[in-house]
């Protein structure tokens, strides 16, 4: 007796099998667009709090924060226009001006308007003064 048994799926198992996956990529994948997100605003917050202590050292050596006009540039060069740094170090505060997640420069806004000076990412939509801001004032709020 010779048994004809073949190895292998049959097309309706493949089918099964691929809605089955379909399905699960379904729930999983937008949960996992919403997390990509809101890691992006927590560690953009993260990054706003530690340019306050990098700022607060500018103010410890320079006597007082960068002005608006030398913006977060005055934390990797020397500024050279008013007011200068009384004791600034010879490689800076950072390497480079840091961006945020989106790829946009942080703002300075010094002296604040919401502060002694304002810090904040301009969000996801990449536009100041939109609800989407994260800044010193509500970093907060999104840790």
């Amino acid at each position: 007796m010779k048994h004809n048994k073949q190895n292998g799926f049959t097309l309706l198992e493949v089918m099964i099998v691929i809605a089955i996956l379909g399905m699960i990529a379904g729930m999983v994948v937008p949960n996992l667009m919403g997390s990509t997100d809101d890691a992006k605003i927590q560690s953009t917050a993260i990054e706003i709090r530690n340019l306050e202590s990098t700022l607060d050292m500018y103010k410890l050596k320079a006597g007082q924060y960068p002005t608006t006009e030398q913006g977060m540039e005055a934390l990797v060069t020397m500024p050279e226009m008013e007011p200068v740094p009384r004791n600034y170090p010879e490689d800076g505060f950072l390497k480079k001006v840091p961006v945020d997640k989106w790829g946009n420069e942080y703002q300075l806004i010094s002296p604040g308007e919401l502060g002694k000076y304002d810090l904040f990412s301009m969000g996801p939509d990449g536009e100041a003064g939109t609800d989407d801001d994260i800044g010193n004032w509500n970093a907060d709020e999104f840790l």
